[in-house]
């Protein structure tokens, strides 16, 4: 049960963006005459590439329209939405206590490099990842990670931790242990679905599992 690597999604695994997220996705959908989402509309868009999200709120899929409306939405968001963004209860001291147990920290996100390490260092975080790997449009996580892997960044050992399918999914796709955070935005049927081999119920589990043995519970 142990890995030489704590591979990390962001949104929804760390902080939560959706008031960020969704004021911008808002502000690119109004600004193209499209009705904007409901509160409660935002948490599936959350975590999977954005390109596909617009897509799928809007029904259009031509890219000049895609690429127009994640032009606008990174307007937003770049100036303020990233910042309206909150860590998860629990999180740096989890993420600290990772740290000083020697174990190496990276992040793989869908969310541009630069956005990530703007969150990051909001936090205070930056300093405890070796790695930020970022995504751009039509790049999927599982890509992301092969990626690393072909680099050397990462190896069989780690596992990727995040809160939505689309992190299984690219775990597995190559060759990596998965672990569903059940804090973030997906749900514990749609992480189930994916058969992770590990479930997490608060971030201090986290820190538990890999300093001492065993903690995390089963999927």
């Amino acid at each position: 049960m142990s890995h030489d690597l704590i591979l990390f999604d962001l949104d929804g695994t760390l902080s939560d963006p959706a008031v960020g997220i969704g004021r911008s996705i808002n502000f690119a959908l109004e600004r193209h005459g499209f009705a904007p989402l409901a509160e409660g509309e935002v948490s599936p868009y959350i975590g999977p590439p954005l390109d596909e999200g617009f897509r799928a709120m809007t029904g259009r899929d031509d890219d000049a329209t895609i690429r127009s409306l994640i032009a606008a939405y990174r307007e937003r968001y770049g100036d303020i939405g990233y910042a309206e963004n909150t860590l998860y209860d629990g999180i740096p001291q989890a993420l600290q206590a990772l740290c000083d147990a020697g174990l190496p920290l990276g992040l793989c996100t869908s969310k541009r490099r630069d956005f990530a390490c703007k969150i990051l260092a909001l936090f205070g975080l930056d300093g405890l990842f070796r790695f930020v790997s970022g995504g751009e449009i039509g790049l999927q996580k599982w890509q992301q990670i092969a990626t690393l892997r072909e680099q050397g960044r990462v190896g069989s050992g780690a596992v990727m931790v995040g809160d939505r399918a689309v992190d299984m999914i690219a775990a597995h796709r190559n060759g990596l242990a998965a672990a569903g955070v059940l804090w973030g935005h997906g749900s514990l049927d749609e992480l189930r679905a994916e058969a992770p081999r590990y479930l997490i119920d608060r971030p201090a589990e986290l820190a538990r599992w890999c300093v001492l043995p065993g903690p995390w519970s089963p999927a």
